[in-house]
């Protein structure tokens, strides 16, 4: 994708996919999404046909369930990852299980949401990776947080944690500069030092674990 193909593809309406193998659960997230302004240009039962509509589309989005047919959630996001790059992948899942929400991670999810929660928070966890940012569940971060760093708060500075919750806000890091009044390379450099403090290998991962241990909220 060319690079103004791209920056129309990123400010025009957000696109999306939809995959989930049950169906009263798939029309009830289409068409709150669409309610709100999300135009659905694909929708999946199983996922082979998820991965088939995401290589037709090309969505800012898709949002994937972790358990279905034929192909899961996690092989769709692989595969999803070589045929539509720039797609930014929300799960969505029953199911709070580490190891399946760690392998999530591994294949550059930018979303967690659960199904038990309001269906707006899913149109909130689209919009929000639609612009570049991440989305985490708070009932799932600490799931996905786990580890070594269950037991431990680490502290980040003050910065560090405006940086944090702005980013959780969906803030861009030009958009958390210009709030903050600091360039977006000070913002990419907080960013990285809270990472490092918070053995975070992702952006999404230090949100998690920010909110885990209520460094932001």
């Amino acid at each position: 994708m060319g690079l103004e193909q791209k920056a129309a593809w990123m400010t025009g309406p957000i696109t999306c996919v939809v995959a989930d193998d049950h169906p009263a659960m798939l029309a009830a997230v289409v068409d709150t999404l669409e309610h709100h302004g999300i135009d659905v240009v694909g929708r999946a039962s199983d996922g082979q046909q998820a991965v088939a509509q995401i290589e037709a589309t090309k969505p800012r989005v898709a949002l994937v369930d972790v358990r279905m047919p034929r192909l899961s959630g996690i092989e769709v996001a692989a595969q999803a990852a070589l045929l539509s790059p720039d797609t930014a992948i929300v799960f969505y899942t029953a199911f709070g299980d580490r190891a399946l929400l760690s392998q999530a991670l591994d294949v550059g999810a930018r979303g967690f949401v659960l199904k038990e929660a309001p269906l707006v928070d899913l149109v909130r966890a689209v919009e929000r990776v639609a612009d570049g940012q991440a989305y985490v569940d708070p009932v799932l971060a600490g799931v996905l947080v786990g580890g070594a760093m269950a037991d431990k708060v680490p502290t980040l500075t003050q910065r560090e944690r405006e940086v944090l919750r702005l980013l959780a806000d969906g803030l861009a890091n030009e958009e958390i500069g210009n709030r903050l009044g600091i360039s977006h390379e000070t913002v990419r450099t907080h960013l990285r030092k809270a990472m490092a403090k918070l053995e975070a290998d992702t952006r999404t991962q230090a949100v998690a674990i920010a909110l885990r241990h209520s460094i932001i909220s």
